[in-house]
């Protein structure tokens, strides 16, 4: 039997020879140089790293192995083997990939299946499948406003919603984060126009906070807008079912679009929609980020229905995590960390202000063997640099110590 090419392997091994075109490349791009050169002097240069997942919350990086606190696997259902062997037996019976968009033949019994579990567990008519949740937000925003309309955003929005806001054309207007009432006086002003829409994470990703859902659904009622939320860090962890915020808080759906990623705690890949079967009909007929894709591969949409039924099945991993996350934040502010007053959840930002500094602690907790995400701006506000801090189910309480103690280690007197 003929021993299988190892594609990798062979890629990295060969070697190219381009000195004779190096010009011919360097010409058209030199432009970039001061760009390049400026945010490397800012300390905002991003640097492509190779990461391999180990199993129990750890990971390997350009070779060394760490813990991971910089993934969105909050319940540790990536790894797991019973979501694993749901993805490899649609594999086994439909192949690695959809082989066309959904709108085409890419539409199989597990995308049938998965939209219709997704509609159950959030009490709605309909779902629909995208490829990502970033996907999933540009689509459903695009398709749903127009210049016409008007949009009010919260300021530490995802950029997927915020690009979705500002490629819809619709007047786009900001207020600040969780800040119902300056919402409230915005919605006052715009009197004219075809339809208001508010748009909100249920749990912002950089930050750790949740939206005030019960008070923007009852704004969203007074004023007769749409309120679109997006619960992609939130599906899985909140919630007696573990569906999201809007669960939690007890938002009725009559005004609502719930917006969700499988890639998160469900641990798979893609996004989703749910809402009344008017608006699906609609999506699916008009959202471009959905009609104009590969569809996502049946082992995706396999594992996520695994993971769905786990985390019904098995509330305690929630609940381990809840717990969790709020004596990490206690025991982080002991050791004299700033973690914001209203962080609620697995992502727990510590705020360091320079990316300097962050870039300089990141590399001191990696020499204390734990991996934690570096976040600097364009990405959070000016001055506001943070380790981005993510816990996992598939930590357990060896990780949770370890990272303790890197971060006690870490911890600078003059800080």
């Amino acid at each position: 039997m003929q021993k299988p090419v190892n594609y990798c392997d062979s890629f990295a091994s060969h070697q190219f020879d381009m000195s004779d075109s190096v010009k011919d490349f360097d010409l058209p791009w030199t432009w970039l140089d001061e760009g390049l050169r400026q945010l490397r002097e800012q300390q905002l240069l991003r640097e492509r790293r190779t990461v391999e997942t180990l199993p129990g919350g750890r990971c390997r990086v350009d070779g060394h192995e760490f813990w991971n606190f910089a993934g969105n696997d909050y319940l540790g259902l990536a790894g797991d083997e019973r979501v694993r062997s749901a993805a490899m037996d649609a594999i086994q019976k439909s192949g690695a990939g959809s082989r066309a968009s959904a709108l085409v033949t890419g539409r199989t019994p597990w995308h049938n299946a998965l939209e219709t579990r997704l509609a159950e567990i959030k009490h709605a008519e309909s779902a629909l499948l995208f490829p990502t949740g970033y996907a999933a937000n540009v689509g459903t925003l695009t398709a749903l406003m127009g210049a016409d309309d008007v949009v009010f955003c919260d300021r530490l929005n995802h950029a997927s919603l915020i690009d979705g806001c500002r490629l819809s054309g619709a007047k786009f207007r900001v207020y600040p984060h969780r800040d119902v009432d300056r919402l409230q006086q915005l919605l006052e002003r715009e009197t004219v126009g075809r339809r208001r829409f508010i748009v909100t994470d249920s749990l912002f990703s950089m930050d750790g906070t949740q939206a005030p859902l019960r008070e923007l659904a009852e704004v969203a009622d007074r004023f007769e807008a749409i309120l679109i939320v997006d619960e992609a860090h939130a599906t899985g962890i909140y919630g007696d079912h573990g569906t999201g915020l809007l669960e939690a808080n007890r938002v009725a759906l009559s005004r609502v679009v719930s917006v969700g990623t499988l890639s998160k705690a469900i641990g798979s890949q893609g996004g989703f929609i749910t809402g009344p079967r008017r608006l699906i009909d609609w999506l699916w007929n008009s959202a471009r980020t959905q009609m104009f894709s590969t569809a996502l591969s049946p082992a995706c949409c396999a594992a996520a229905l695994a993971a769905i039924d786990l985390i019904e099945q098995e509330p305690e991993r929630r609940t381990w995590l809840r717990e969790t996350w709020q004596l990490v934040i206690q025991e982080l502010r002991g050791q004299g960390w700033t973690v914001p007053e209203a962080v609620d959840g697995p992502i727990i930002p510590v705020i360091v202000e320079t990316s300097e500094r962050v870039l300089q602690l990141n590399d001191e907790l990696r020499q204390h063997g734990v991996f934690v995400a570096a976040i600097r701006p364009p990405t959070v506000p000016r001055n506001t640099a943070r380790l981005r801090v993510s816990l996992s189910y598939d930590h357990g309480q060896a990780g949770i110590d370890a990272l303790l103690r890197a971060m006690h280690s870490a911890r600078s007197p003059n800080m």
